[in-house]
């Protein structure tokens, strides 16, 4: 399915009746020909974008899947890179990829609402895709995490694509595909968390606050804009406060 080198159908459907590590372990080998892969589009356009608030030290992919942050991070940190997911089967591919020159890479098996790391591990958080894998009532505790992660001054960033219309098809496969996802959730355990319409900016964007980041919206200008022109797609970064540094609001850009 998707490509010949994809999963089947069945495959699919094996892995949507698992948890959802147990689901990503038996995708992993064929996950990186489907469509649950991060465009190299958005990559590079996010690597754009972060390369002038660099240069970093030390970055941190959040669940980072079969590896396809890694460039990104590579291309703006100095020191180290680090990959963190629970799923032993998607690091076991990331694993594989060959090293960037420069930066130091580690892949760490974890569960992203209880990093293993110490306070004040990395100055730059990235993290792709992966949302839509946690309910709205644990952002509090994931982005809890992601800010003691963080040195005074780091950066906490992810792209957002601008929601489709109700007057386009997209829409509606979405809010039918989350319809789905409820349904086979109440009807069958593990449940499989993943919603893509769970993920609301303006809530996300109070959280972060709340957790004590500062928040700015830069527009990733390589995805156009909308009719109305609003971006296609906006780089959320989130910046936790210096040494006796209050946090501020958000700015859109």
């Amino acid at each position: 399915m998707f490509s010949p080198d994809g999963p089947s159908l069945r495959e699919l459907t094996v892995q949507a009746l698992s948890s959802v590590e147990r689901g990503y372990d038996l995708l992993a080998p064929k996950f990186d020909h489907t469509p649950f892969r991060t465009p190299d589009q958005v990559l590079e356009s996010v690597a754009k974008a972060l390369t002038p608030l660099g240069p970093f030290t030390d970055g941190l992919d959040l669940c980072c899947g079969t590896g396809a942050g890694l460039d990104v991070l590579a291309q703006v940190c100095r020191s180290s890179v680090t990959g963190v997911d629970f799923s032993a089967g998607m690091l076991d591919i990331a694993r594989r990829l060959p090293p960037p020159d420069g930066p130091d890479v580690r892949w760490v098996r974890a569960d992203a609402r209880a990093l293993p790391f110490g306070p004040a591990a990395f100055d730059l958080v990235v993290s792709f895709g992966a949302f839509g894998h946690f309910l709205p009532r644990e952002l509090p505790g994931l982005f809890g995490q992601v800010h003691s992660a963080l040195r005074p001054d780091g950066t906490f960033a992810f792209p957002v694509l601008a929601p489709p219309r109700p007057t386009g098809l997209g829409f509606w496969m979405l809010l039918g595909f989350d319809a789905v996802m409820r349904v086979r959730n109440a009807l069958w355990r593990p449940p499989f968390v993943m919603y893509y319409r769970a993920f609301r900016l303006g809530s996300v964007l109070e959280e972060l606050e709340r957790t004590g980041f500062s928040v700015e919206l830069c527009a990733l200008p390589e995805f156009g804009r909308r009719e109305d022109d609003s971006p296609r797609a906006r780089l959320v970064v989130a910046r936790k406060a210096g040494e006796g540094q209050p946090a501020a609001g958000t700015v859109n850009s």
